[in-house]
């Protein structure tokens, strides 16, 4: 090993001055490249030039040609998870990488539940942060790169962004919802990690998509994007965040992505639930690595207009239907840890843990545990009472031997009343029963923009909002 860098070193300090290459800003010291794969890298140098690249982790050495534009573009093989390693490239002046690690990247991307620090924002803290801050190492192998919110009418090339070490302060200013992923990860594979975090507080999923995607639907003002006026806030506008945050990190090698999002959504459930399954084949295809896996997380319980009200829970519903329609995806349930008067929930450790069981056992092949929610599958009525069954078998629901509130019975006329809810012993079904519904015809549960969910799966897993009943509702 010391032979062949010695010589990889010798390589770069004899090649000659003359014109450097200019790489995308993903790609900088202390990045994580994904392991055992060909991974994507691309940049600038100077036109009809031969630019050659040598990683340290190989003898091999991959050369490529600039286009007329000056632009290129090729892969490189990267080993099993280690580092750290360099990579130098040049077209006659020499350009040195230096710290790399591979392992495995993430990209993490969302609203405000996605962007929210660890060190929280103005009074509003999140939970178990300092000690993340505090223990932070930079030996640590975890990396972070976070895109700086930008929006363009156009599709970018680049955006602003340095991967960075592990350190307090860095970890003290990063997405605590993928910060406590990465922790998580990195502890059980024992390996590095990456996270490419792309988030921006109070964005529809509209603007994280692209014009040729949105177009078709014909309800999205999309002229302004062939204007040159200045837009003040482009968070708000269709495709201008898509165009920034997203398409300048387009097949930079991943092993899959994290979505929080939904929040400003919830006025529209029903094109939400058109939406999501486009931004994620819009996603899958962009980055051109088959169907990579994508796990999000359904918005959290928040009183919103006012707690009773049901609109989220639509949001929610449309959320969970999506998961019966995304291949290859999962989703992390938030009932257990909303917060009724604050809509960035501090628990954000469950969050980013949820996500990572999920990823370890659907993406890292992790068994002995099921790390997704309950979903309900049928009713049957028998002397007044409801019985549920989940998909999660007759042993899959708990706790037993209580009650759960949040549960909700009707009749024919449709008027919901509260009721009792408890896991039958010996056939675990969910046994439901109302007094005031002699005659019951539908159940809901936690059917509310904020109910503090209490039911769960066997591994700790909380079961969504559902319903039994399809009847339409008022937002």
């Amino acid at each position: 090993m010391k032979k062949f860098t010695l010589m990889w070193l010798m390589f770069c300090a004899t090649i000659s001055a003359q014109s450097k290459v200019v790489l995308s800003s993903l790609f900088t010291d202390n990045m994580v490249l994904q392991q055992q794969t060909d991974v994507q890298m691309w940049g600038m140098a100077s036109p009809g030039k031969e630019v050659v690249i040598r990683p340290s982790w190989s003898p091999k050495t991959y050369t490529v040609r600039t286009k007329a534009t000056g632009e290129w573009r090729t892969t490189l093989r990267t080993p099993a998870a280690g580092g750290p390693y360099s990579i130098c490239l040049s077209d006659g002046e020499e350009l040195i990488l230096r710290d790399i690690l591979i392992g495995e990247v993430w990209f993490c991307a969302g609203q405000s539940n996605m962007e929210m620090p660890l060190m929280g924002r103005a009074n509003q803290p999140i939970d178990e942060a300092v000690d993340m801050i505090v223990r932070a190492k930079p030996t640590r192998p975890i990396r972070i790169c976070t895109i700086e919110q930008a929006g363009a009418r156009l599709p970018q090339r680049n955006c602003r962004a340095q991967w960075m070490k592990n350190t307090s302060e860095t970890v003290a200013k990063t997405s605590a919802t993928a910060y406590f992923f990465a922790d998580y990860l990195q502890q059980v594979l024992d390996i590095p990690v990456g996270i490419i975090i792309s988030s921006w507080g109070g964005t529809s999923i509209q603007a994280w998509m692209k014009r040729e995607v949105l177009e078709p639907f014909g309800i999205f003002n999309l002229k302004f994007l062939n204007d040159t006026t200045l837009i003040k806030k482009p968070k708000y506008k269709p495709c201008m965040l898509y165009n920034a945050m997203i398409a300048p990190a387009e097949t930079f090698t991943i092993k899959g992505f994290l979505w929080y999002q939904g929040e400003s959504n919830r006025k529209a459930p029903a094109l939400y639930r058109k939406l999501q399954p486009l931004f994620v084949q819009m996603l899958r295809e962009a980055w051109g690595q088959g169907e990579l896996p994508f796990y999000y997380v359904q918005i959290a319980p928040f009183e919103y207009d006012g707690a009773r009200l049901v609109g989220t829970a639509l949001l929610r519903e449309a959320q969970l239907q999506n998961l019966q329609e995304i291949p290859n995806s999962g989703m992390v349930v938030t009932m257990d840890v909303g917060d009724c008067g604050c809509i960035h929930p501090a628990r954000k450790r469950k969050v980013g843990e949820r996500l990572a069981l999920l990823a370890l056992s659907k993406s890292y092949g992790v068994n002995g545990f099921v790390p997704d929610t309950p979903v309900y599958q049928s009713m049957e009525v028998n002397n007044g009472k409801v019985y549920l069954t989940f998909d999660c078998g007759s042993e899959g629901l708990a706790p037993l031997g209580t009650t759960f509130p949040g549960f909700e019975m009707a009749g024919e006329d449709r008027i919901f009343y509260s009721a009792t809810a408890r896991i039958e012993k010996g056939t675990g079904r969910l046994e439901v029963s109302c007094e005031k519904v002699p005659v019951p015809v539908a159940v809901r549960y936690c059917f509310r923009n904020y109910e503090q969910g209490t039911l769960y799966s066997r591994y700790g897993i909380p079961v969504a909002s559902f319903r039994t009943d399809t009847w339409e509702v008022k937002e």
